[in-house]
């Protein structure tokens, strides 16, 4: 498999060219559908809920119970950015098991959750401190640290897109690798096998990998804000 995904569309845009991955159409066909989703389950919200609304809060409260677990009652504001960006990651690092390719398996798209994760944690950590103290944490615990920390602060987006890319396009690459070996032996053995293959390879590593991005990127935020 080519690690570099083939463009489906190139329009050029103000002279420029962009190339459109079947990952970006999953991607904005998931937000959408999200957004329709999240819309309509939320439109009509009573004192009293239905069980479709006491469904829907319980999940809210099972994430703000894990966010603020791990980050404290202080970073509750951080709650819709972390949930949304759980759930969010959640359903594409699913896409395996309906059969298309996970966009988190395309580098470009982990970097963009990267980028975005950069910048939240260094944003709040400037209208935390000011600029003066956050410039201060860049030389903790004293000057000479000054390089490290930049580097540290440098590489956090890098290390965060290439782990999530290669544990997800590792995942692809081995699910095909068992298709194309269960194909040489017997039709039959595609029945059963695929299931847990794809039980293990997209649902559990799906889940893991977005809990341990999203772990990262709340430790991180803190750590921080709080230099």
């Amino acid at each position: 498999m080519d690690i570099t995904p083939i463009p489906i569309l190139s329009p050029e845009i103000f002279g420029y060219k962009m190339d459109i991955t079947a990952g970006i159409i999953i991607e904005w066909a998931v937000i959408l559908i999200l957004g329709i989703v999240a819309y309509a389950l939320t439109r009509n919200l009573k004192l009293k809920p239905t069980k479709t609304q006491a469904a829907l809060e319980k999940i809210y409260q099972s994430l703000r119970d894990f966010i603020i677990g791990n980050m404290g009652e202080e970073y509750e504001s951080f709650v819709p950015y972390i949930g949304t960006l759980m759930i969010y990651m959640l359903i594409l690092n699913w896409m395996g098991a309906i059969g298309l390719k996970p966009p988190t398996s395309d580098v470009s798209i982990t970097a963009s959750f990267a980028i975005i994760t950069f910048l939240v944690i260094n944003i709040n950590a400037v209208r935390k401190n000011g600029l003066l103290g956050y410039g201060k944490g860049l030389i903790h615990p004293f000057a000479l640290m000054l390089p490290l920390n930049l580097l540290e602060r440098v590489m956090l987006p890098l290390t965060l897109a290439l782990r999530l890319f290669g544990n997800m396009f590792a995942a692809v690459i081995l699910v095909e690798l068992v298709y194309q070996g269960l194909g040489s032996i017997s039709i039959i053995t595609e029945l059963g096998i695929p299931i847990l293959v794809h039980s293990y390879f997209d649902l559990f590593d799906g889940i893991l990998q977005m809990v341990v991005f999203s772990m990262l990127t709340m430790i991180n935020i803190r750590v921080v804000a709080e230099e």
